[in-house]
């Protein structure tokens, strides 16, 4: 993987709106965002900063919305609700597959409404009802009730996003995490696909895991959580 490829994660939702997931934008042609009900996440193209006005048409007064990597100055009208500094991290070996001490199973639209329960339970704000279109999604039931998910979301070219790994609380320490980040990062392995992810640089027991798991940092990069008021 050349370093010029990694490049693009500097601006990932950027190069996935104008590449593999570009059917999920909306948005003209130096600013994108992922269409409502999809992913309140949203890019620009970095390379004038200018660009980021253009964002502004394509957001509803009172939204609030997500933006990756470099901030210039902002519309008056925006407020920084919070700055979520995360460690970027890439798979660039093999990974080890665990042996599956429970059913793995793959998620589906049938499970979308569990899927969005389960997420918004655990991780609250980064996952919308159909968020699950972005990529495959796999989940650990048991008793019926889906505890345990990992996936993927902001996919771009050779690159996929690991995304949504959590765990109802009730069901922790079991290795439910561990082994759906395997299977989801296996899924992309197989298919010459990179899995990077990112975390809080504050989640060290998250991030012990991932290294673990053979994950690397490539850098810290900044989510923006952003809220657009009356103009």
């Amino acid at each position: 993987m050349t370093h010029d490829h990694f490049s693009k994660l500097d601006n990932p939702a950027w190069w996935a709106l104008t590449g593999v997931q570009q059917s999920f934008a909306a948005g003209g042609t130096v600013a994108k965002r992922y269409q409502r009900g999809i992913l309140p996440f949203a890019a620009y193209d970095h390379t004038s900063p200018e660009n980021l006005m253009a964002l502004d048409e394509w957001l509803q007064p009172g939204e609030v919305f997500f933006l990756i990597g470099t901030l210039p100055f902002l519309p008056s009208h925006w407020e920084v609700i919070r700055e979520l500094p995360c460690v970027q991290m890439v798979l660039e070996q093999p990974i080890a597959d665990i042996p599956l001490t429970t059913p793995v199973i793959p998620l589906t639209a049938a499970d979308r409404d569990d899927m969005f329960s389960l997420i918004n339970k655990v991780q609250p704000g980064y996952y919308e009802p159909d968020t699950y279109r972005l990529g495959s999604y796999y989940g650990i039931r048991q008793e019926g009730q889906l505890v345990a998910i990992a996936g993927e979301r902001v996919r771009l070219d050779g690159l996929t996003e690991i995304s949504a790994v959590c765990t109802d609380p009730a069901y922790t320490g079991r290795g439910y995490a561990q082994l759906l980040t395997t299977r989801v990062c296996l899924h992309n392995l197989e298919q010459g696909i990179t899995p990077y992810l990112h975390t809080l640089t504050t989640n060290e027991r998250a991030i012990m895991i991932y290294q673990r798991l053979g994950f690397r940092q490539r850098r810290v990069i900044n989510f923006w959580k952003l809220r657009k008021g009356a103009a």
